[in-house]
């Protein structure tokens, strides 16, 4: 491979490694960030929200792994499609599960007074959630992460407009419904990353700043009203 292209992709996963750390940083900050008010209120909304950014810490600690794997092998000219195949599916699996798991998590916290409680939902998220990563694992086809990454995109969609009803219906201002706007457009960019082709990597830079600095306003806003 020409050094000019090589350097590009490493340029490439070099970013996603730090953005991917960004991401990593924010969530665990918003996730102990939010323990105090969460110990003080008990609402159970916060404790489905905090884990929600847990699993987002999570997923991309995944993301970067692997990534980190994949410019080894490229460093010390090891063949990638033997162990990096083994290595890719794997933590493709891990990163799309606890992704998912992070949103259904959100749905689950803002829901959970309708829902009573109810565990089955979770087990029923559990479920969905391995479907979605074994489905990207078996079926090699960047339309399936199209359309798998559109699926989650419709549960944010619904996780903001539940919050902005209850935002309307309820007397006390909700204070996570610019957060869930902020993951709104998040996860768009998410998708616009699968579409990007890698020869365009000036553009997912730009994704990776704009992702980034959605994650760094999160984490002022949540920091913010905890009172940190």
């Amino acid at each position: 491979m020409p050094p000019i292209i090589q350097g590009f992709i490493e340029l490439g996963i070099g970013a996603e490694i730090i953005y991917s750390f960004v991401i990593i940083i924010c969530s665990l900050m918003i996730y102990f960030g939010t323990k105090e008010i969460y110990e003080l209120s008990s609402y159970k909304g916060i404790k489905y929200f905090r884990r929600a950014f847990l699993f987002f810490a999570i997923a991309y600690f995944f993301r970067s792994f692997i990534k980190f794997i994949l410019l080894g092998f490229s460093s010390w000219d090891i063949p990638p499609h033997i162990p990096g195949a083994i290595f890719e599916g794997l933590t493709i699996f891990i990163f799309l599960y606890f992704s998912s798991m992070a949103i259904f998590y959100l749905l689950y916290g803002v829901m959970w007074r309708k829902w009573n409680g109810d565990k089955t939902k979770i087990i029923i998220f559990h479920l969905l959630a391995i479907i979605i990563s074994l489905a990207s694992i078996l079926f090699v086809n960047k339309l399936v992460h199209i359309m798998l990454n559109a699926f989650l995109l419709l549960f944010v969609i619904s996780i903001v407009y539940i919050a902005h009803r209850n935002r309307q219906n309820s007397s006390k201002h909700n204070n996570f419904y610019i957060v869930y706007i902020l993951l709104l457009i998040f996860w768009i960019f998410n998708i616009l990353d699968i579409l990007i082709p890698r020869f365009f990597q000036g553009i997912q830079l730009f994704g990776y700043l704009v992702s980034s600095g959605i994650f760094l306003t999160i984490l002022y806003r949540v920091i913010k009203k905890s009172g940190k």
